[in-house]
């Protein structure tokens, strides 16, 4: 689980002579980030410069702003937020993919953009990194949809504007972006010297009780009921308060794609994932047959929908979200998550008769050793080598829509870019996932065509001491797309074939354990090698074209409903 974001409380004094760029340093600090991903240019050089005169504070430069977004988004997963830095316009542009999916999949990233100096943007000079017309907001504007806040610090809004950005991004769970000029960067700020936190907002005490006792007085009509727990929950660091509610009702729980590993898969009331008529009958038939489905943070997108084949009667569901909550068809806003939880721990009635299914898992390996490496042993092999505390980032597509059905051990955690689907996302988030927790297993899934677009930085593992297992799905070609497109042999899903078990060694990663396999005993004894080689380890994985897993199988016999056609 991510750490849980530390309170917002502003420093009692702003120190005499303190720069803008150094009380902004100072303030993400004190949230303990320390790591700022990011790629230098030179309007952005105090901030690159104030960074690395920081002792406290390390420079994490990535192979190009994109990727430094995604890493920065895979730190956030673990660490609850994260920094990123880049220069104003060409930086900031090449990063925006990845802000726009931590935005999508609620995700704290402090968005440092160095801009030209304010005498520059005052003159309407034409100067590099610009369109050539003299104007400086256009990215600033473009930013704003990808961003809960946003805003451009001078020395004199520096510290007031800090606050309401930090108060925003823990408040929301989500991006913010701060421009700053490169002459203010190193300016004194001015103003207040103590300066006042803004107000967190609270949740109205009479909303917070109406909403319990309409969860209550729901709950308490019903014979079954099953709770689905979300990926808010995570992003909000709220495990133990939802935890103590599952413990407080004795209530079975299922999870979809993107909540995966919300909760511990090992504890008792775990029935497996829910994805509409997709995948595992038996957990839908549950969920679905309950009288009541109580939601803490989940949210129905197509691919935790099953493509838009969950059926959840609203009339007869709840759904505890950030800062409002759903009982049927009423609404209760301006109530937060984590209140709404520690009162329905107090006063949900607790069942004793509700049975769900067991949880399933992959099941043993099935292949002979020297067979092909088909989905039926790939799977369940990866799934064998799982250990408490592992972090795993599967890329979205085949890879991670078989490992999904995987049951996770004690305290590990799966990630995949589920909503936002930005192919290439998995390889730099892996690596800022692993720098955010270097004493934790990190294992990368990936498909050879996502690797294509962001695989330089396998190099920043071994630069900074990581020892990933990194695993490469080679089946020649976008597979997914494959299978969802009415051609799925035209040129499109074809992809430049390259030596990837060499890679490692071409990006600098001396000494790693690289390899290429192509059959059952060949896959097998390269997990057991990777796993006690004390390196980094990169494994390509080969496989015939359509072998796909299950739910992306069935993904493509249902389209109609994935594009609602």
């Amino acid at each position: 689980m991510p750490k849980t974001p530390q309170r917002t409380t502003a420093s009692s004094t702003v120190s005499m002579g303190t720069t803008v760029i150094q009380y902004v340093l100072s303030r993400l600090r004190n949230l303990g980030i320390k790591d700022v991903f990011g790629v230098a240019g030179d309007y952005a050089f105090p901030i690159d410069d104030a960074i690395s005169a920081d002792n406290n504070m390390r420079w994490i430069g990535c192979c190009n702003e994109l990727n430094a977004a995604y890493a920065a988004d895979g730190y956030a997963r673990i660490h609850g937020m994260s920094a990123l830095c880049t220069t104003f316009g060409v930086g900031e542009l090449s990063a925006i993919n990845g802000v726009a999916g931590a935005y999508a999949e609620y995700l704290p990233v402090f968005h440092l953009v160095g801009m030209p100096a304010s005498g520059v943007q005052e003159a309407r000079r034409l100067v590099h990194h610009t369109l050539g017309n003299g104007e400086f907001d256009l990215f600033y504007n473009m930013a704003e949809p990808m961003v809960c806040a946003r805003s451009i610090l001078t020395p004199e809004n520096c510290v007031a504007e800090t606050e309401r950005l930090i108060v925003a991004a823990l408040q929301e769970h989500r991006p913010v972006y701060m421009g700053i000029p490169s002459d203010y960067a190193n300016m004194p700020v001015v103003g207040a010297k103590t300066p006042s936190a803004p107000a967190i907002p609270k949740s109205d005490p009479a909303t917070l009780s109406a909403a319990v006792a309409a969860i209550v007085d729901m709950l308490s009509g019903c014979k079954t009921a099953c709770i689905v727990p979300g990926i808010l929950i995570s992003r909000c660091g709220l495990a133990v308060e939802a935890k103590a509610v599952v413990d407080a009702s004795n209530l079975p729980f299922a999870t979809m794609f993107m909540d995966k590993c919300v909760f511990d898969e090992t504890h008792p009331n775990y029935i497996g994932m829910y994805d509409g008529k997709l995948m595992e009958e038996q957990v839908r038939s549950f969920v679905e047959g309950c009288d009541c489905i109580l939601g803490i943070g989940a949210i129905l997108t197509d691919f935790n929908s099953g493509g838009f084949t969950a059926e959840i009667d609203r009339s007869k569901s709840v759904n505890i979200m950030n800062n409002k909550v759903r009982v049927g068809l009423a609404f209760y806003n301006n109530v937060s998550m984590k209140d709404v939880l520690v009162e329905l721990a107090k006063h949900i009635p607790r069942y004793k008769n509700v049975q769900g299914p067991k949880a399933s898992d992959l099941g043993n390996p099935k292949g002979d050793p020297d067979s092909k490496i088909k989905s039926c042993y790939m799977y369940p092999r990866w799934q064998q080598m799982l250990k408490p505390n592992d972090i795993v980032i599967a890329e979205t597509g085949t890879a991670s829509m078989g490992l999904a059905f995987a049951r996770m051990p004690k305290g590990s955690a799966f990630h995949n870019q589920t909503l936002w689907g930005s192919i290439g996302w998995a390889t730099p988030a892996a690596f800022g996932a692993s720098m955010a927790a270097p004493n934790r297993r990190t294992i990368l899934i990936t498909g050879e065509g996502s690797h294509q677009l962001t695989a330089q930085e396998v190099g920043q593992f071994y630069r900074f001491g990581l020892k990933p297992i990194i695993f490469v799905l080679n089946n020649d070609g976008y597979l997914l797309e494959r299978l969802l497109c009415s051609q799925p042999e035209a040129e499109y899903n074809n992809l430049a074939k390259w030596n990837y078990s060499k890679l490692p060694e071409a990006l600098g990663c001396h000494g790693w354990f690289s390899t290429r396999v192509t059959t059952c005993a060949e896959l097998d004894e390269a997990i057991k090698a990777a796993e006690s080689c004390g390196t980094g380890a990169y494994i390509e994985v080969v496989t015939d074209r359509y072998e796909a897993s299950p739910l992306s199988k069935r993904l493509h016999d249902s389209t109609k409903t994935l594009y609602s056609v």
